[in-house]
């Protein structure tokens, strides 16, 4: 599972410096954040059902099934012809890298008392961060040398020894297994299941993002399907409200949301993520579109705040083990991710490299101070019975954060970038030269002194704007982080909460 953790985050963050490459070669720049919105689109939806499946069948078939599908779509994403295919592809695979981290995340629970579960997710952040670290690093570097294709082909033998290793190690008798160990049918078993809330998370999230991603960059913002996917979104989350606040087995839980301090640790987490993608998914395209990087040195430039992460993921794991507080970092990484978007948004013209590139560091340490902390801790205040669910209740929000990072951030981008761009570009060919520039990064690089300089002022504004934003969900982090109250781990009393004691 330790190994798998580096494959999925490796996979999941190449595309932070790999997205301008593949993009140029369809010519679709324009299209950029589907290819991690897509991926993480999928992902975010089915985890819940991939927790309630388990709890039906067992662990280990629903494990094997989602490695299975993680190798076949990797292999459609190294083969596609076509952005249109590249983007499916993407979605199916996060449909496999999502089961297989929630899967994951749930057999660990299984195993690891929650007494010493610090220790264990210290294990983890070092491969979940090694993993990290190499996608967003080398991303760039492998499609620049080897190629993008064979970017996603040589994540492809590791995974089907994983596979393996998986299929001869797991055990057959994690979970429930309510299939087999209740009195009901499998068919009574399966009505409890909440299919009709799945469809509806689905539907809302996915016409949210179609909404996002089209308006103003390819559609304008009163075309038909602009409206009609944000109708549609406000509709399906409406019913999925009412339907999730009657399922017996919600996918979900409305009960565990609305009171505090899960509410506020999910929550947290959920605009936490929307904050740090808007950073990662922006920081190379600033490297890329303003200072001319080449994909490879945009994602060098992430290695530092990626290891930081994962050196203060990995220390707070073993913090947390010995004294069992988790309320400081918590409060800790909040105030850090205001710190580094504040920095972002005040870069000037004629930045250091290195500073620019340091000021994405707070935002990481922030994120490896608090996420560690938030899963154990929603473990500590939740039963044995629910505390799959609110695992992969976490996980759905953080993952729906990360869409909506993407998705609103680069909503941003391309809506700023056309306003700057016919502010800034001059001549008789500007509609041409801005349909070069939105089309693809690296035609920058390809324009006569005037007009690239006029496009990386016009890229600088547009980001500016971009990591404002990100100081507002970085700020909504802190004030839901500040007032929750925890227990220590390892006591049992209410009254041992670390932050009232």
């Amino acid at each position: 599972m330790l190994l798998q953790y580096f494959v999925t985050t490796f996979d999941s963050t190449l595309m932070a410096s790999a997205h301008p490459v593949i993009t140029s070669y369809f010519h679709s720049s324009n299209s950029a954040s589907w290819l991690s919105t897509a991926f993480m689109l999928t992902s975010t939806a089915f985890q819940p059902l991939f927790a309630r499946v388990s709890d039906m069948v067992g662990r280990r078939p629903l494990y094997i099934f989602a490695l299975t599908m993680f190798i076949a779509t990797t292999a459609w994403c190294a083969l596609a012809q076509s952005m249109g295919s590249f983007i499916a592809a993407r979605a199916f695979c996060g449909l496999g890298a999502g089961g297989v981290m929630t899967m994951a995340s749930i057999i660990t629970n299984d195993l690891v008392r929650i007494e010493v579960r610090g220790t264990y997710q210290s294990y983890i952040n070092i491969f979940f961060g090694l993993g990290s670290s190499c996608g967003a690093a080398f991303g760039g570097y492998l499609c620049d040398t080897i190629g993008w294709r064979w970017t996603f082909g040589i994540q492809i033998p590791p995974i089907v020894l994983i596979l393996i290793a998986a299929f001869i190690t797991t055990p057959h008798d994690l979970g429930p297994n309510l299939a087999k160990h209740s009195n009901q049918s499998f068919g009574q078993v399966l009505k409890g299941f909440d299919i009709t809330g799945s469809l509806l998370l689905t539907t809302s999230a996915a016409a949210l993002i179609l909404g996002l991603n089209l308006g103003g960059n390819i559609f304008p913002w009163q075309h038909p399907i602009i409206i009609i996917s944000l109708i549609v979104s406000v509709l399906a989350g409406l019913l999925l409200i009412r339907v999730e606040s009657r399922a017996p087995r919600p996918v979900m839980p409305l009960a565990m949301l609305s009171q505090s301090p899960r509410a506020n640790l999910v929550f947290s987490n959920f605009f936490a993520m929307i904050g740090i993608n808007t950073v990662i998914f922006n920081a190379p395209l600033y490297f890329q579109a303003v200072k001319l990087d080449s994909a490879s040195m945009s994602g060098f430039r992430l290695a530092l705040p990626s290891a930081s992460l994962t050196v203060c993921a990995v220390g707070v794991g073993f913090f947390m083990t010995r004294t069992g507080r988790m309320y400081g970092p918590i409060v800790a990484g909040s105030l850090s991710m205001i710190i580094g978007a504040s920095c972002l948004a005040a870069m000037w013209d004629g930045i250091p490299m290195w500073l620019a590139t340091a000021f994405v560091i707070p935002p990481s340490l922030g994120q490896g101070l608090m996420f560690p902390v938030c899963s154990v801790a929603v473990l500590a205040v939740s039963s044995q019975a629910d505390q799959a669910v609110m695992t992969s209740t976490l996980s759905l929000w953080r993952n729906l954060g990360t869409v909506m990072g993407v998705a609103v951030s680069s909503l941003i981008v391309q809506n700023s970038l056309v306003v700057y761009l016919n502010k800034y570009i001059t001549g008789a060919d500007k509609a041409e030269t801005i349909n070069r520039i939105r089309k693809a990064v690296r035609a920058i690089q390809d324009l006569d002194p005037l007009h690239q300089h006029e496009a990386m002022t016009a890229y600088s504004a547009a980001l500016r704007i971009t990591f404002l934003s990100a100081i507002i969900f970085f700020a909504i982090t802190t004030a839901l982080a500040l007032p929750i109250k925890l227990p220590l781990l390892g006591r049992s009393q209410p009254a041992d909460e670390e932050n009232s004691a």
